[in-house]
């Protein structure tokens, strides 16, 4: 791997790093629950992020499929927040 790869995908990784603690902070201290649950919604969105560089750096099929099951199960939860948020229940 080149210098240069390996410089960006640090410098990504820390990036992805201070962003999720930012939004962990939204998620504890939102004014809302809806400024929680975009603040979930994008720790999920990072969290996929981080799996593809890390399946970029060490060249791995499985990360990939592993980003993919995060972002599945990550939008299956936000809508059904997002749901019970307008509705107060999930399962009608």
């Amino acid at each position: 791997m080149s210098p240069l790869l390996s410089g960006a995908i640090t410098v990504t990784l820390c990036a992805y790093g201070v962003a999720m603690l930012l939004c962990l902070w939204r998620l504890l201290r939102g004014p809302a629950a809806q400024d929680r649950v975009l603040a979930l919604d994008i720790i999920y969105i990072i969290g996929m992020l981080i799996v593809l560089v890390a399946g970029i750096r060490y060249a791995s099929q499985m990360y990939f499929e592993a980003a993919l099951l995060i972002a599945l199960f990550g939008f299956v939860g936000s809508a059904a927040m997002a749901k019970f948020l307008l509705r107060g229940e999930v399962i009608e």
